[in-house]
């Protein structure tokens, strides 16, 4: 079992922050850091015997609902012909480039848009997982579970309602009973998690399945299912990794040289003469 939990978010009027790869950090952990590893797991994951019951748990939140992906497919009106033949309604999606500056993300979208990336990745994963033909001829036996555990009083929430201010904080405290009935407690949170990993039933079938409040849901968002979507947003995602691993590259060979050149241009200390020690009587007492 794989529980992908990881996740952060920066409080409206915060400022935007950049991983040491120079991703926004919202989008780097809630997402992209998940679709890395899942790719390279992914090989591991295909190979389980087939007895065992694999389930990937990712968790997720409504916000998705109003999350923007940076991938987008065009469907041209079927009437525009721009005096020429009629464009096909299979165009291909446009994929933005790799690059990604934090301009483009705001604190109140940049969390709703890693959300919204990590359902329509976790749909083409197990669309992944589900095309893969066994070689010993046995049905698959990965699935991919998405689990939103609601409104809870974790750090994570008492952060964004405080803003990530002393004032707001002191305003969080005072309002805390209302908060308190509002909100779940983190180990009523846990519950949706426990039943995507315990119950019998998400062990057997096509899997990609959405839990709140320990029950299966629809996705409200029909892109997330979109197959050219999750294509474009799969290339997409490959090319910030590859980005994402050069300038890291780039960046350890910079702090190596710098700690060569250091190294160099510190003076060399003379070493003291090194005292002859005496090695018999009549040296000792001849010193």
């Amino acid at each position: 079992m794989i529980i992908l939990c990881a996740n952060t978010m920066t409080p409206r009027g915060g400022k935007l922050q950049s991983t040491e790869d120079g991703v926004e950090i919202m989008w780097g952990i809630n997402y992209l850091a998940n679709f890395h590893l899942l790719s390279i797991l992914s090989p591991a994951i295909r190979a389980q015997p087939p007895d065992r019951d694999v389930r990937i748990i990712m968790g997720t939140c409504t916000s998705y609902i109003a999350g923007e992906l940076p991938v987008h497919a065009e469907r041209p009106d079927e009437n525009t012909t721009n005096g020429s033949a009629k464009k096909s309604k299979k165009t291909p999606p446009k994929m933005a480039a790799p690059k990604q500056s934090s301009a483009k993300f705001s604190p109140s979208s940049a969390y709703a848009s890693s959300k919204l990336a990590l359902m329509t990745f976790a749909h083409a994963f197990q669309k992944h997982l589900s095309s893969y033909a066994r070689p010993d001829k046995n049905p698959y036996n990965a699935r991919v579970i998405m689990v939103d555990p609601g409104l809870t009083r974790t750090p994570g929430m008492r952060r964004h309602l405080s803003w990530g201010s002393i004032t707001g904080l002191l305003l969080y405290l005072v309002m805390y009973p209302f908060w308190w009935i509002v909100l779940k407690s983190p180990a009523m949170g846990a519950q949706s998690f426990l039943y995507a990993a315990m119950e019998a039933e998400y062990g057997r079938g096509e899997g990609g399945w959405l839990i709140q409040e320990c029950g299966r849901t629809r996705v409200k968002r029909a892109d997330v299912q979109d197959e050219a979507v999750q294509k474009s947003l799969w290339e997409y995602s490959e090319g910030m990794v590859q980005e994402a691993e050069k300038r890291g590259a780039l960046a350890r060979a910079n702090r190596k040289k710098e700690e060569e050149a250091t190294k160099t241009a510190e003076p060399v200390k003379p070493k003291e003469a090194e005292k002859k020690q005496p090695t018999s009587r009549r040296g000792r007492k001849a010193g």
